[in-house]
C-alpha cells in the first residue's frame, strides 16, 4: 500500500493564534502532501515498496536523496501534527515529567535546551526530544533528517518534534523564529508525547 496523507487531527484554525490557519493549510495540504506523493514515487517498484516508514528510515544511508528527503518529511510531519493540539501546553505529568527532571534537572531547564536547539538550528531542520537507551535527549537535525536514520549523529526514537523550516512559521512570524518557538509551548500535546515516551521504552 502506498503511504497516505492523514488528515490533520484538528481543524486548520484550531491552534490559533499560536499557529495560524493559512500556515497549517499550506504546510499540511501542500508541503506534507508533496512529501507523501514524492515518497511514493521514489519507492515505487523498489525493494522499499511495502516497507514501513520506520524500516525505510533505519537504512536510509543506502537510499537515494529523494527517499531520504521525502521519507523524512513524511515521518516528521506525521509526528509533528500530533505533538500539537488545541487547549494544551502547560507541563507533562507522571513518568514523563519524572524522566524530564532526571535528564535535564527541571522542566524549565529542558524547555530552555529544546528551545535553544530549535532557535540555533541553522537553515532548515527540526528540534527533537528523543528516547535513547531509555533516557531523554534533546537534539536537532538538518533538512528532513531525524534521529531514526541509521546515519544520524544522535540516534533515538523521537517523541516530540518541532519543525523550524521557514514554511512552518514565516507567514505569521516572518524571521522571528524565537517567537514561533515560544508560541509552540502553548500547544504541545503532552498526552501524546507521554504516550510516545511509553511506547519508546518498550
Amino acid at each position: 500500500m502506498p503511504f497516505e496523507l492523514a488528515p490533520l487531527p484538528y481543524a486548520a484554525n484550531a491552534l490559533e493564534p499560536h499557529v495560524d490557519a493559512r500556515t497549517m493549510e499550506i504546510h499540511h495540504g501542500k508541503h506534507h502532501a508533496a512529501y507523501t506523493s514524492n515518497l511514493n514515487a521514489a519507492i515505487q517498484g523498489t525493494a522499499l515498496d511495502g516497507e514501513s516508514i520506520e524500516a525505510i528510515l533505519a537504512k536510509i544511508s543506502s537510499s537515494s536523496a529523494a527517499v531520504r528527503n521525502n521519507g523524512g518529511g513524511f515521518y516528521n510531519h506525521n509526528l509533528f501534527w500530533n505533538c500539537m493540539a488545541p487547549g494544551k501546553g502547560g507541563k507533562p505529568s507522571g513518568e514523563l515529567s519524572t524522566a524530564i527532571d532526571a535528564a535535564f534537572g527541571s522542566f524549565d531547564a529542558f524547555k530552555e535546551e529544546f528551545s535553544n536547539a530549535a532557535k540555533t538550528r541553522f537553515g532548515s531542520g527540526w528540534a527533537w526530544l528523543i528516547v535513547h537507551d531509555g533516557k531523554l535527549v534533546v537534539c536537532s537535525s538538518p533538512n528532513q533528517d531525524n534521529p531514526l536514520m541509521d546515519d544520524a549523529p544522535v540516534k533515538g526514537t523521537p517523541i516530540l518534534g518541532l519543525d523550524v523550516w521557514e514554511h512552518a512559521y514565516y507567514l505569521n512570524y516572518q524571521n522571528r523564529r524565537p517567537d514561533y518557538v515560544s508560541a509552540f509551548w502553548n500547544v504541545v500535546n503532552w498526552d501524546f508525547v507521554s504516550a510516545q515516551f511509553q511506547q519508546a521504552l518498550k
